[in-house]
């Protein structure tokens, strides 16, 4: 017969092992992870990189690939959070990746036409920036158990020869590198938007000919490329939804007037992404901001993501990476993107925007941005360099619109009737390589060579 002492031992034993499970979207795993490992019912541990793991929702419980959810602020940005975000324990993780932050007084504030170069200083964060784990190591099992794309990097410089046309206008490098999409095959060709909708489903090469109107929101599959055909392929009225998939490529296609309140592209909790040689455009700074949402969103844990040689023009709201400040527990050690050879023009804000991720810009030009450019916030790591701002506010700033400012290094931009608001000087430095085209001709460059109609 149990003992009184034996008794209370055993209660305690229990109500300590049911109170010691993770709460969803909580750590629990990782390099150097000693916390609890075993996840509240109903979430498994999901593998996001080498350092870090979190718990999710199970595959078979999981409705968040399905939920049509509007994406986070109506960006003056004044801090709204996504209205149907999952908000049960999605609060600032105590773990060893926590953001810690330091004084807004260190504010760097410059205007001019010269080009700014600034210096490294190392942040007090501790978020990992520039580490590629393996493909392996970057999928959720809950997404795949198996990934075609492995990526590898090595440390290096860039090759900046000071000449323009310098970096290859037909080439993917940066995060997003290792990814082939569906594969070298002809594919299907497809006219309409029943057609591509029966294409999308099974993946593979899918060949868009011509002006698709009215599609609404298509779900991708993982191992896909979609390329638009000739320089007249692509959507007016339609969006793209990467929810939960890996290993697609996206090119040479037109995106316009998203259905009201979506993205033109969004992509959740997914990995191993090139988007290249695209135009995405609504109807410029007229109407109501939030009727359109997104441009090209990455969120939820979404990681490895390259984008380049695309114009982005006309619209409120253009490029978010990481929608909401309370999410810390899912983003952290995720959201690592390169933008590069992108040409922004008359977009009034986030371009892009990102927090608790790491974003390598280079190569860019933007013209008219009356309100905020480039937004590094909740401990975001940036790095800006050969790049040209012309008629932005805030070309660069860290201290807008969140809770905690962001990281940021600006290095060889040039910047006329611009000014940039660094409150925390970035130390992020890609591990790939990569060849950057000065910001002396990179607008010239873009206005010829960015969009579709470039490549075959």
């Amino acid at each position: 017969m149990l003992t009184t002492k034996t008794a209370v031992a055993i209660l305690a034993f229990t109500a300590t092992s049911v109170l010691a499970q993770v709460e969803p979207w909580y750590q629990c795993g990782g390099s150097g992870w000693t916390g609890e490992t075993d996840c509240v019912t109903g979430y498994e541990c999901v593998v996001q990189n080498e350092w870090y793991s979190n718990c999710l929702k199970s595959e078979e419980t999981s409705s968040s690939a399905d939920d049509e959810c509007p994406d986070d602020e109506g960006d003056d940005d004044t801090g709204d959070e996504d209205e149907c975000e999952d908000t049960t324990s999605i609060e600032a993780t105590p773990s060893a990746t926590a953001i810690s932050q330091t004084s807004k007084s260190k504010t760097t504030k410059t205007k001019s036409s010269k080009t700014s170069s600034a210096g490294l200083a190392t942040p007090t964060s501790s978020i990992v920036t520039s580490v590629r784990p393996t493909s392996a190591q970057a999928t959720p099992s809950s997404i795949r158990s198996s990934v075609q794309a492995t990526p590898t990097s090595s440390s290096s410089t860039p090759v900046a020869t000071g000449t323009c046309g310098s970096a290859s206008s037909d080439q993917l490098v940066g995060f997003g590198s290792g990814t082939t999409g569906g594969g070298s095959g002809d594919g299907t060709t497809v006219t309409s938007c029943d057609e591509f909708t029966a294409a999308v489903a099974a993946g593979g090469v899918i060949k868009v000919s011509g002006t698709l109107t009215g599609c609404d929101i298509v779900k991708l599959s993982s191992d896909t490329s979609i390329i638009g055909v000739g320089a007249d392929a692509g959507f007016v009225g339609s969006g793209l939804r990467l929810s939960g998939i890996t290993n697609v490529i996206i090119r040479n296609l037109s995106f316009k007037q998203s259905p009201e309140g979506k993205d033109l592209i969004d992509i959740e909790q997914s990995t191993y992404i090139w988007v290249d040689h695209c135009d995405f455009s609504n109807d410029g700074l007229t109407g109501d901001k939030d009727y359109y949402d997104g441009m090209l969103d990455i969120k939820r844990a979404s990681d490895f993501v390259t984008v380049s040689w695309c114009h982005f023009h006309d619209h409120w709201k253009a490029s978010l990476i990481g929608h909401s400040d309370s999410n810390s527990g899912q983003d952290t050690g995720t959201l690592h993107a390169t933008y590069h050879h992108n040409y922004w023009s008359n977009i009034n804000s986030r371009t892009p925007s990102i927090r608790f991720g790491t974003l390598h810009l280079y190569s860019s030009c933007y013209e008219d941005v009356p309100t905020s450019g480039i937004n590094s916030r909740m401990g975001a790591q940036v790095l800006v360099e050969s790049t040209s701002f012309t008629n932005v506010k805030r070309a660069i700033v860290t201290n807008l619109d969140s809770d905690e400012d962001g990281y940021a290094t600006s290095r060889d931009n040039i910047f006329n009737e611009s000014d940039i608001e660094i409150t925390q000087e970035g130390s992020f430095e890609p591990e790939y390589s990569y060849t950057a085209d000065p910001a002396s001709c990179i607008c010239e460059l873009l206005k010829s060579s960015a969009g579709v109609g470039i490549i075959g």
